[in-house]
């Protein structure tokens, strides 16, 4: 039966039937899987954001948007290739790992509602410190759009 509250111990069945824990190694092993995911979890999501910031920054090098007055006329619907722009390796890139950051983010998530305090205690640190090691100074990235404003 699965548990509806937090409890501690070492016998859990995390995601899959398969993977199940019945000894203080297989369980250790399991905290230190759920660890390390986290980490990974936060080492992509900063690969995310670079990949966001340098798909803007190639966007940034070619011609403005038309003016509003253009946009009025502009159809409501477009076909898949021209929405957004131009395509490019870092946009594309930015949606794959969007992707698999997001899968990695509901296993995550999925792990935690086994309700063991372990595994918690484990993907709780793994995101904290791997926001330290990766995810710090994001603050300092900043994509300009009009980078010459001349007053």
């Amino acid at each position: 039966m699965m548990h509806m509250t937090f409890y501690w111990g070492k016998n859990v069945t995390l995601l899959f039937d398969f993977w199940r824990t019945n000894s203080w190694t297989s369980y250790a092993v399991t905290l230190l899987a759920c660890f390390i995911f986290a980490l990974f979890y936060q080492y992509m999501e900063d690969r995310r954001q670079r990949f966001r910031i340098i798909s803007a920054n190639f966007r940034r090098n070619y011609p403005p948007p038309p003016p509003s007055s253009a946009a009025v006329n502009a159809p409501l619907l477009y076909t898949f290739p021209t929405v957004g722009g131009k395509w490019n390796s870092a946009r594309f890139a930015t949606a794959i790992v969007f992707g698999i950051n997001s899968a990695i983010g509901y296993m995550l998530m999925l792990a935690v509602m086994s309700f063991n305090g372990g595994v918690f205690v484990a993907i709780v640190l793994g995101l904290a410190i791997g926001y330290l090691l990766f995810r710090i100074g994001d603050e300092d990235d900043v994509s300009v759009d009009n980078p010459c404003a001349c007053a």
